[in-house]
């Protein structure tokens, strides 16, 4: 990427699907993010659960991972996250901690997203965009579970 260019959110997102296939063809559930910070990628994952073993390895959890140790910091002040699925609790709550300036998603998750909770999870300041390429990103997981049940 040039100095300067500043990219679309569609952009962005059309690259967390990316990370979203990568999930997909490994049999994972198909949900991909990257933390974006001055417009470049400072960290990015797909989910891994069943590679790692790990219910914790979700895409978010891994691309802020990446993200703390480029930056050298565990907070994400300045950063935005793009993710394909609404985050979960558990996702949406380690956001919270890293203080992260963005969330930006894809498609809503209506059985385990995290606006599910009545509560404020994410922290305050958080700015939160939804629905960005939302058909591409719900049908990838609506064919993922499709396939997994044989229809």
């Amino acid at each position: 990427m040039g100095v300067g260019m500043i990219f679309s959110h569609e952009y962005y997102m059309k690259m967390a699907l990316k990370e979203a296939f990568y999930a997909f063809e490994e049999d994972e559930v198909p949900v991909g993010a990257l933390v974006i910070c001055n417009n470049r990628i400072i960290g990015k994952g797909y989910n891994q659960t069943e590679r790692l073993k790990d219910v914790t390895a979700h895409a978010e959890m891994i691309a802020i991972t990446a993200a703390s140790n480029y930056l050298g910091s565990k907070f994400l002040e300045d950063c935005t996250l793009y993710v394909t699925l609404e985050p979960c609790l558990m996702c949406a709550a380690a956001l919270k901690w890293a203080r992260i300036a963005r969330l930006i998603y894809g498609a809503s998750d209506p059985k385990a997203g995290y606006s599910l909770t009545k509560g404020k999870v994410l922290h305050p300041k958080t700015e939160v965009i939804s629905g960005i390429l939302e058909g591409e990103c719900g049908s990838l997981v609506t064919e993922f579970f499709k396939q997994k049940r044989g229809k």
